[in-house]
């Protein structure tokens, strides 16, 4: 069946009625420039006031074609839809139209059901590969996938987030349409499909929007990951949000992710976003604007956007499980267990406070939202992969405080998501890669090693050589998820415990989290908190945990217990390293 809902973004190669196919740049830093259509002679491209370049051509879906920008330079679309030859090649003309959706009546799920799993494409064998992992996720009681970026980066192998042309597949994964046979297989199992998207950044290899529009960039407000770019400027502004149109109408994505939107310099872009969004998709749709932000913004949750990664929830449960308290940990090494109190009591740690790592003020209260506003986790891309050996948590916890925490993340009313491989407990390291070469792939590893020489452990120069090279396959390999350690006695302990407590989830805790709310978080020990939350129909979710090497004090009994991680019911007394979890 055909797909009844199109978006046509401003630029970049767009099919016409009448055959034709019009290309559209924003190229102000140009004068002319002219189209090269496969191997044929240049073509002049004309230009508006604004530095806007059209043409209309004869041409159909699958013609490769550059821009030239300068006698001698031909570059690629920065609005491609694919390139099918990497960032360095000719993109090519796509049609819309051409997959026939399965699924075209798929209106999403709504957001109290999420439970997600972040897994990189690349990884698991590409888009295809991903399709074949779907039906055991369903069985877990995964209600959704976010995949780790897509869009064009140099080489054949990259976290994402080195992204040059955020319009285009990457290739190293599978042509366009098999991005979207993967969302239409998913919603034909009633999975959902979020797409982590970056634009607070362009990456260094492919990249050559300096060259012809040196106004995209907003050089007053650089970032830790580049130079800033220009928000403010509707031609930037309008690029980026109809990108994420693009991928939620074209695509069927049920949501976007935006990386480090804290980057984004420009706050009113996030409404311009949301306003655009909430006027495009069809009536009765559920869509899903996910931020992540260093900042801790609520008004932006209470303005409509979805959820937010809870960073803190993370960073919190991470210090109480491991001990480690370098680099951003020490934000949280100071009375963790009522730092964790206040985020399952509120949200958000950081409500304005000053952050000792930076010596600013962060954050803003967030006590009065929803518990669905935040994503909890106590794994993810980052804080594996960005770790210099990429040691997952269970190398790095006790088994019986993990399972606790992990059984917190399950059930707690916040929405949960795993990191690819958790639900059996994965032992396979996820680390830090990319497909640099030459000077580039030297700066990025002896960049990398730098960075971590501020950490103990990686203070001796001849121990920062072991941090593995991210230009090397073998690099890419080692994080690739074990699936042998699923059928080990371990990873089968793993699988059913994550199946059960999904299935309580799901029963519940789920259907009442429209408007649950926290009662309160208490301390009730050393590393031990009873947390209580109202939900929609009434009943009260009640979860105790002891996180400590010790037994904590006298808990009350629930009315109905949904699930002790302790060898005994642990009404009494909470056990070292427990939760016990109930309803009222």
């Amino acid at each position: 069946m055909q797909q009844r809902y199109l978006y046509q973004p401003q630029f970049g190669a767009t099919l016409q009625s009448d055959g034709t196919t019009r290309f559209t740049l924003w190229a102000p830093s140009c004068e002319t420039v002219s189209i090269q259509i496969e191997n044929d002679v240049s073509r002049p491209m004309h230009r508006d006031t604004d530095g806007i370049f059209t043409l209309a051509v004869n041409c159909p879906p699958g013609t490769r074609y550059r821009y030239l920008v300068r006698d001698d330079l031909a570059v690629p679309d920065p609005a491609s839809r694919s390139q099918p030859e990497g960032v360095h090649g000719p993109s090519a003309v796509t049609d819309p139209k051409a997959y026939l959706w399965q699924t075209p009546d798929w209106q999403g799920r709504p957001w109290n059901e999420a439970v997600i799993y972040e897994l990189h494409a690349g990884l698991l064998g590409g888009f295809d590969g991903v399709s074949q992992r779907l039906d055991e996720l369903k069985a877990l009681g995964i209600t959704a996938i976010e995949i780790m970026p897509v869009n064009s980066f140099g080489g054949t192998r990259n976290w994402g987030y080195d992204g040059v042309l955020p319009y285009a597949p990457s290739c190293a994964y599978g042509e366009p349409d098999s991005l979207k046979r993967l969302v239409d297989t998913a919603h034909q199992k009633g999975l959902m499909v979020i797409l982590d998207v970056v634009y607070n950044h362009f990456g260094p290899d492919g990249n050559f929007l300096h060259e012809y529009a040196e106004a995209f960039f907003d050089n007053e407000n650089n970032s830790s990951w580049g130079v800033g770019i220009a928000f403010a400027k509707p031609q930037v502004a309008n690029f980026f949000i109809d990108n994420v149109l693009y991928w939620l109408m074209e695509f069927r994505f049920d949501g976007v992710r935006i990386d480090a939107a804290s980057a984004i310099t420009d706050h009113a872009w996030f409404g311009k976003l949301r306003e655009r969004v909430a006027r495009q998709i069809e009536p009765g749709r559920h869509v899903h604007l996910i931020l992540e932000n260093e900042n801790n913004d609520s008004g932006l949750l209470r303005d409509g956007f979805t959820a937010q990664w809870n960073d803190d929830g993370h960073n919190v449960l991470h210090v109480m499980l491991t001990g480690e308290t370098e680099g951003y940990y020490e934000m949280f090494a100071d009375n963790p267990t009522s730092i964790l109190a206040r985020v399952l009591h509120e949200g958000f740690a950081y409500q304005g406070e000053v952050n000792p790592y930076s010596g600013k003020k962060r954050g803003m209260p967030s006590g009065d939202l929803a518990t669905d506003k935040f994503i909890l986790f106590l794994q993810n891309h980052d804080q594996t992969g960005n770790r210099a050996l990429g040691e997952r948590l269970i190398s790095l916890a006790s088994p019986e405080p993990l399972h606790a925490a992990y059984a917190l993340l399950l059930l707690s009313p916040m929405i949960p998501m795993l990191f690819m491989g958790e639900e059996w407990g994965c032992r396979s390291p996820f680390l830090f890669f990319c497909d640099f070469h030459d000077e580039l792939a030297n700066a990025v590893r002896e960049g990398r090693r730098k960075e971590f020489a501020k950490f103990s452990a990686f203070q001796d120069p001849e121990k920062r050589k072991t941090i593995p090279d991210p230009n090397a396959l073998s690099t890419f390999d080692r994080s690739r998820p074990d699936r042998k350690e699923r059928d080990t006695p371990e990873g089968r302990i793993w699988l059913e415990r994550t199946r059960s407590l999904l299935a309580l989830r799901k029963h519940w805790i789920a259907p009442y989290l429209t408007q649950a709310h926290s009662l309160n978080a208490t301390v009730i020990g050393d590393r031990s908190i009873l947390a209580r939350w109202k939900l929609d129909n009434g009943s009260v979710l009640s979860i105790a945990l002891n996180l400590s090497n010790h037994e904590t004090c006298r808990i009350s009994e629930p009315g109905r217990l949904l699930y002790s991680s302790a060898s005994r019911r642990a009404v009494e007394e909470l056990p070292p390293g427990s939760l016990v979890a109930g309803l009222e």
